[in-house]
């Protein structure tokens, strides 16, 4: 039976989900009634001792000495696995390439309306003043605003923005430009940008960002574990809040379970090698095809649960007549298979067997769905698990998020704080603009910015429904840096010519703040008071981020310089509800303390916290670290029933056939991606795989000395298989060009026998170095795989991003090295 802490346990899922994106103000009201009897706290620095702060990568203790941070390390190790990023808080405060002062692009401070937006990326930089550099920002914001309403002004601005629920630069951005009548915003994002499409209509639910069967259940049920296209001990580095670091310890415990272990990657990644995995490498992008394969072999030999197809999938027979190429007269056989994914008939027939005649944990990354049709992997892996029967079993089925934020370490019973939120309702200014009722009235998916830009008023589809692309004047970004993160980035140049205005806040002069006109120095997380918790589904602990230095330079935080833009637009009240940042932050940990209070769990008041300077942990109720999803559906489908609309597992989606997208059919198909290995007419000879960096959160900390440990030649790596690379005349630490019809980088060179051939490896993140500022086709000295990445959608379903679908040669450079520009302070 299910218990009240288990139902409880589905709501602390959907609210785990949520903390990935603005929560829910709703303490707003209470907020306004209480503000005048908010204690003020002294703002007094620590000179000399400790300061507990958090960052993505999980709770920091910071040493000072003089008023400077000396020292950064983890404040609570749970396993022997390094986080290396946990030592580097001191190069972020003091990096050389900090934004001092408010800058503006020469030709934009000479005329705004004629701002020379070609010579964005080239063009000198004048010192304003902040008064002087916010009044510019509302004058030219308030005339695109007339000129072009709502829609004509884009904050999007995706990317992840410092850790803490105050200072949330994105929100905080979303909040203002709603107080001030609205913008064009965005849907989904890079990394999920195609499963968090399909999965809904498959499965009901996001998937991607839910919890995950607990670790306990794994390590006890679980005789088989596969880590499909996935890194955990390089993603676990990080969470979207702060790591809670108990991802590592369970898999520690899985390292000494003795259970079998298969990793299935182009790459024996590190943690192959931690948990001496078997390792299985398929050419890249042909994971649909290879479990097809395995599927119809099952069904062959009669190892499939013909009862769990029945009972709890819709469609499967209309998927099986595909697979026995009904119509099409091609059978996707294990010989079919075999041909398109680079392994052999009997090591695909052993992994089918390996996985049915054992209780076996399918963990899947996300790598495989950031590709062209990039929705049927994962609709296909929930095929394969549904064809194995295990679903719902403890230590069955498929997981999506073990490699994301410690998913499937169980959920405390405890409250949850929230933080700031674009939910404010606008005042008297208008603009020209409608009112809106909410943050962004306009938007599109995230990853076809390029295309918006470069393309206003094309209509493209999106998950059933039509999208226009508005015509952008004036973008304003923050807590991201596009110049790395968004694919084909020659493309990306093209298209950020054309607004009129763009302004970033930005702590360093990241490729995007050259990008800008205007560039507003902002704080580090380590300059200002904030609140976290940890662990994304955990919930683990409540931590005060106490302001560890002084403010550095000019530098200010996104609130102070949104509110002062606030009072330009006379909606100063509406936009801070006239509290400071420790009174909203005061005021969220209240809210934890009254929700405390009603499940009988002890919390001290703000102050006693604050002053404390330690973090609040909360314990996992028995019941939590039995956790199996999808147990309650398989229980009893008809009274626990899925989201989709026959409530069942959807093989076959009537949803989507109704869509009747080419690209995307109404069960899992194989599709030839646009680029890969097995094209007839290739025109480039290697495939590139972009994964997340071992040792940076995507591009940030490419600044700091940590890339002193990864970094080969100075360059970003590129890991070559060691035939191939002998065949090139490359050997280790040579500098490699890398290059295809999109861009060209510099690499060095890592030579490994555990990739597979005719596959290279560059991690996505390295900031965008170009050999001649702010022209397209230039040669990137630093190593940016972007500039080889393909920008076209995965279908018309998603519109996710295809990062891993590109084709690249290679060929050791012969020139003088150049050196690198991006870390120092522009010309």
């Amino acid at each position: 039976m299910k218990t009240i802490d288990q139902k409880r346990r589905g709501l602390l899922k959907v609210v785990a989900l949520f903390a990935a994106v603005p929560f829910i103000d709703t303490i707003t009201k209470r907020g306004e009634l209480v503000a005048g009897t908010i204690a003020k706290f002294s703002t007094t620095l620590v000179e000399n001792g400790e300061v507990l702060t958090a960052a993505h990568w999980g709770i920091l203790k910071l040493t000072i000495k003089n008023g400077k941070v000396v020292k950064s390390e983890p404040y609570q190790k749970t396993s022997n696995i390094e986080n290396s990023l946990q030592h580097y808080t001191d190069d972020l405060i003091y990096a050389k390439d900090r934004i001092k002062y408010p800058m503006v692009r020469k030709s934009y401070l000479k005329d705004p309306n004629n701002p020379k937006p070609e010579l964005r990326g080239n063009d000198e930089w004048v010192k304003v003043s902040y008064e002087d550099a916010i009044k510019l920002i509302s004058k030219e914001l308030k005339k695109t605003r007339k000129e072009k309403g709502a829609k004509g002004v884009f904050a999007g601005s995706y990317g992840w923005k410092s850790s803490g629920n105050m200072h949330n630069s994105r929100v905080l951005l979303h909040r203002f430009m709603t107080a001030t009548g609205g913008f064009t915003g965005t849907v989904g994002d890079y990394s999920t940008g195609a499963s968090q499409v399909i999965m809904p209509h498959v499965l009901g639910t996001i998937e991607v960002y839910e919890q995950q069967t607990s670790w306990p259940l794994i390590i006890e049920h679980s005789k088989v574990v596969v880590i499909w296209g996935a890194n955990p001990l390089a993603t676990l580095k990080i969470s979207w809040t702060s790591s809670d670091e108990h991802g590592f310890k369970y898999f520690e415990e899985l390292k000494k379970s003795g259970k079998k272990i298969i990793c299935i990657d182009p790459y024996k990644t590190e943690t192959c090698e931690y948990l001496d995995a078997q390792w299985i490498s398929p050419i890249p992008n042909t994971d649909t095809a290879m479990m097809m394969g395995m599927v119809h072999y099952l069904l062959e030999s009669k190892k499939y649960d013909q009862s769990f197809l029945d009972e709890y999938t819709e469609g499967f027979d209309k998927f099986k007549d595909y697979l026995y190429g009904k119509e099409d007269k091609v059978v996707k056989d294990i010989n079919w298979a075999s041909k398109i994914c680079g392994l052999d008939v009997d090591t695909i027939k052993e992994l089918a067997n390996v996985f049915y005649d054992n209780r076996t944990m399918l963990m899947s990354g996300w790598g495989m769905q950031r590709a062209h049709h990039g929705e049927q992997p994962h609709w296909m892996l929930v095929t394969l698990a549904s064809v194995l029967g295990q679903i719902g079993l403890p230590g069955g089925g498929f997981g999506l998020s073990y490699h994301y934020s410690n998913g499937g370490v169980p959920t405390v019973k405890g409250p949850i704080v929230g933080g700031i939120t674009a939910n404010v309702k606008p005042g008297k200014y208008t603009g020209g603009a409608s009112w809106l009722s909410n943050a962004a009235k306009y938007s599109f998916p995230v990853a076809r910015i390029a295309d918006a830009l470069l393309n206003p008023g094309k209509k493209l589809q999106f998950n059933g429904k039509e999208i226009e692309y508005p015509e952008i004047d004036f973008i304003y970004w923050v807590g991201g840096n596009p110049f790395t993160h968004h694919q084909d980035t020659n493309t990306l140049i093209k298209a950020w010519k054309k607004p009129r205005t763009i302004v970033v806040n930005e702590l360093y002069w990241t490729p995007t703040a050259r990008m800008a006109d205007i560039v507003m120095p902002t704080t580090t997380s380590y300059e200002r008071n904030d609140i976290t918790m940890t662990g994304d589904y955990s919930n683990l602990n409540i931590v005060p981020m106490k302001q560890a230095v002084k403010r550095h330079f000019e530098a200010k935080d996104d609130y102070q310089i949104f509110s002062d833009l606030s009072k330009e637009f006379g909606v100063h009240k509406e936009y801070t509800q006239n509290k400071t940042d420790i009174q909203w932050i005061e005021e969220f940990y209240n809210s934890a303390l009254e929700q405390a209070k009603k499940m009988s769990i002890k919390m001290p008041n703000f102050r006693e916290f604050w002053t404390k300077n330690k973090p609040l942990t909360f314990e996992a109720p028995y019941e939590n670290t039995q956790f199996v999803r999808y147990g309650d559906f398989r229980e009893d489908p008809i009274l626990n029933p899925l989201g989709t609309p026959s409530g069942k597992i959807e093989i076959y989606s009537e949803t989507i056939e109704k869509m009747n997208y080419d690209d995307c059919k109404a069960h899992p198909t194989w599709f030839e991606p646009a680029e890969w290995l097995g094209m007839k007419d290739k025109n480039a000879e290697f495939a590139l795989i972009s994964p997340h960096p071992s040792h940076r959160l995507h591009s940030q900390l490419n600044n700091t000395s940590l890339r002193e440990k990864y970094a080969i030649s100075n360059r970003e790596p590129i890991w070559i298989n060691t035939k191939d690379a002998k065949a090139k005349g490359i050997k280790n630490g040579d500098i490699v060009r890398v290059f295809n019809e999109r861009g060209q980088i510099l690499t060095g060179a890592i030579l490994t026998d555990g990739l597979k051939e005719g596959v290279v490896r560059v991690q996505e993140g390295a900031w965008y170095d170009p050999m001649e500022k702010g022209k397209e086709g230039t040669l990137c000295k630093n190593g940016s795989a972007n500039l080889l990445t393909k920008d076209i959608p995965t279908s018309e379903l998603a519109n996710g991003n295809s990062s891993n679908t590109a084709l690249v040669n290679i060929e050791k450079y012969s020139k003088a090295a150049p050196e690198l520009t991006i870390f120092t302070q522009p010309n």
